[in-house]
């Protein structure tokens, strides 16, 4: 299987990477590549043959790979990442918002929008019904 990105692609459109940051990239890589085609033969679409066929998808999905292992990379992975914290002080109130609940590796809704992978559904909801009258002539 082919990785939409390197890790020489994460230090030249992410930052320079550290040691251990660019062995966990080189073990992120396939997985977020592997990923993004799971998403993709969601909808029914074969992102290798998109990436094949268009200089401009690969270089959406290396951009998208990078992003997803650059927000992992970031994560810190010695306690549960927060977002969002609060605290109040005579009140003893602490509260916040984890990145991820529950951790893991996720893709964001824009990303797959970028690759062209949300799938839009369209949908109506008759609330009259059909009314037949008299006659049988739909009124």
């Amino acid at each position: 299987m082919r990785n939409y990105a390197t890790t020489e692609d994460m230090e030249a459109m992410w930052r320079e990477m550290t040691a251990e940051e660019r062995q966990r990239a080189d073990e992120m890589i396939p997985v977020i590549s592997s990923m993004l085609r799971m998403e993709a033969a969601k909808v029914g679409k074969d992102l290798d043959m998109m990436v094949d066929q268009s200089e401009d998808m690969a270089n959406v999905a290396r951009s998208v790979t990078v992003d997803v292992v650059a927000r992992v990379l970031m994560t810190t992975t010695k306690q549960e990442p927060m977002s969002q914290m609060s605290q109040s002080a005579l009140g003893y109130s602490v509260s916040g918002t984890f990145l991820v609940p529950g951790g893991g590796v996720f893709i964001k809704k824009s990303e797959l929008a970028r690759l062209g992978l949300r799938r839009q559904q369209i949908g109506v909801i008759d609330f009259y019904g059909t009314d037949t009258g008299n006659n049988s002539e739909t009124v």
